[in-house]
C-alpha cells in the first residue's frame, strides 16, 4: 500500500502546486484525454511488439508483487528451516535413502503436512526435493550441487526480474512518446496559424501537455514501479538462497544445526529469525 500512497502523493503534489500557483487545470484536462491516448497507445504497442505473450502476462502478474510486497516474512523463514532441519538431521542419522518417502510424493509426506506453506509453495518444494534426491543419488559433491543449484536461482531470478526490466524500458521510451504527441500537437497549432493569438497559446499549451505526461508517467510512474517489483523480486530470492546454504552446508559434513544457522543468515535481516527463536522453532521438531 505504500506504492499506492506514495504514487497519489506524488501526483497531488504535482498538480495541486500547478493549481496552487495560478495554473489553469481546465486546459490541462481537455487535453489530457487525447495525449494519454497518443502516449499511452503507442507505449502500450511497443510493450506489446518487445515482449511475448507470457512476458505480458509475467508483467501483470507483477503489479500484485508492486502492491503487497515480499511474501515471505520471518514466519515463513522459520517455517522452511525447521523443515530442512527435519531433512538434514534424518539424512545425518539415517542416511540419505531415508528420505526417499518424503521426496517422491511430497504430498503425502508426513513432515511436508507438518508445513503447509511449504508444500504449496511449488517451487520450494520442487527445489528442495530435486536436489535432496540427487545427494540420494550420490551427488554429495557440495561444490557441485552449489554450483548447479546457483545456476538454477540465477536462472529464476533472470526470469523474474523480466517484468521490472521490460517496464523500466517502457519507462526509458515514455518521453520520447511525449515528445512524439507534442510535435503532433504543435503541427496541428501550426495548421491554425492564422487564428488568434489566444486560440494559438491555447493550442500550443495542450501540445506541452504531450511533453509532461511523458516525463511524468516515466519518472512519476513507470520507472518507480519497476524499481519496487526489482526490489520484491531480489528480496524474496531470498528465500531460495536459505535453501541452497543450508544444503551446501550439509554437505560439507557440517551438523544440522550448523547447517541451519548458514540458512539463517542469507534470510534478509528484516524478517531474519533471531538465533533463540529458531532454536525454539527447531525444539518442536522430532525425527
Amino acid at each position: 500500500m505504500l506504492t499506492i500512497g506514495g504514487l497519489v502523493f506524488a501526483l497531488a503534489c504535482v498538480f495541486g502546486s500547478f493549481v496552487a500557483s495560478g495554473g489553469a487545470i481546465g486546459p490541462l484536462l481537455e487535453s489530457m484525454p487525447f495525449e494519454l491516448l497518443t502516449i499511452g497507445g503507442s507505449a502500450l504497442g511497443t510493450f506489446l511488439m518487445s515482449n511475448s505473450m507470457h512476458d505480458v502476462k509475467h508483467t501483470g502478474g507483477a503489479f500484485g508483487k508492486m502492491i503487497k510486497g515480499g511474501v515471505y516474512h520471518k514466519a515463513d523463514y522459520i517455517e522452511l528451516l525447521s523443515i530442512l532441519y527435519y531433512f538434514t538431521r534424518l539424512a545425518s542419522t539415517k542416511a540419505a535413502m531415508a528420505l526417499e518417502p518424503h521426496i517422491e510424493k511430497p504430498e503425502e509426506s508426513s513432515a511436508f503436512a507438518a508445513y503447509p506453506k511449504i508444500l504449496k509453495n511449488h517451487h520450494a518444494c520442487g527445489l528442495i526435493c530435486d536436489y535432496l534426491r540427487m545427494i540420494g543419488m550420490n551427488a554429495d559433491d557440495p561444490n557441485q550441487i552449489d554450483d548447479v543449484l546457483g545456476r538454477e536461482l540465477k536462472k529464476t531470478l533472470h526470469e523474474e526480474m523480466h517484468p521490472s526490466h521490460a517496464l523500466q524500458s517502457l519507462a526509458d521510451g515514455l518521453p520520447a512518446l511525449g515528445i512524439v504527441a507534442a510535435v503532433l500537437g504543435v503541427i496541428k497549432t501550426m495548421s491554425h496559424i492564422n487564428e488568434p493569438p489566444a486560440v494559438l497559446g491555447e493550442m500550443i499549451g495542450g501540445a506541452l501537455v504531450g511533453t509532461f505526461l511523458g516525463v511524468l508517467l516515466a519518472y512519476g510512474m513507470v520507472g518507480p514501479f519497476a524499481t519496487r517489483i526489482k526490489g520484491v523480486v531480489e528480496e524474496e530470492a531470498k528465500f531460495f538462497e536459505v535453501i541452497r546454504a543450508v544444503l551446501v552446508t550439509h554437505l560439507h559434513g557440517n551438523a544440522p544445526q550448523i547447517s541451519v544457522e548458514t540458512g539463517r543468515k542469507m534470510a534478509p535481516n528484516e524478517h531474519m529469525p533471531t538465533f533463540q527463536e529458531l532454536e525454539a522453532a527447531l525444539q518442536t521438531v522430532a525425527v
